[in-house]
């Protein structure tokens, strides 16, 4: 079954997590989900937004912290949704929680990915 926040967004994992987004030639904003987190679902659609918005010039993914434990501790990720903006192979920003896109683009500094 295709949870909501995969249909949206192409999924990272452990495994993946070095080639697509700490070798991505793009800023990369992952976020850092959970299918048991309410406010995960609230922020997909926009974070789909966003991804569409600016294809081509930043990749927006999600890893689920249940199924990808090491990533989940190597950024010490706490809280559900956590979105971390990489650019570089380097987390630059981040945002707990969900919240409006425009509160999360200003955050985030993503003005300058269009």
């Amino acid at each position: 079954m295709m949870s909501t926040r995969t249909a949206h967004l192409p999924e990272v994992t452990d495994e993946t997590f070095a080639e697509e987004v700490l070798r991505s030639e793009v800023p990369v904003l992952v976020d850092f989900t959970a299918d048991w987190c309410p406010p995960c679902r609230m922020v997909a659609p926009v974070l789909a937004h966003i991804a569409a918005e600016r294809e081509g010039t930043l990749k927006v993914v999600s890893l689920d912290v249940d199924r990808n434990p090491a990533t989940q501790a190597a950024y010490s990720v706490m809280s559900m949704p956590t979105l971390v903006l990489f650019r570089d192979g380097e987390p630059t920003r981040s945002v707990v929680g969900a919240h409006p896109e425009r509160r999360l683009v200003e955050a985030l500094g993503l003005e300058e990915t269009r």
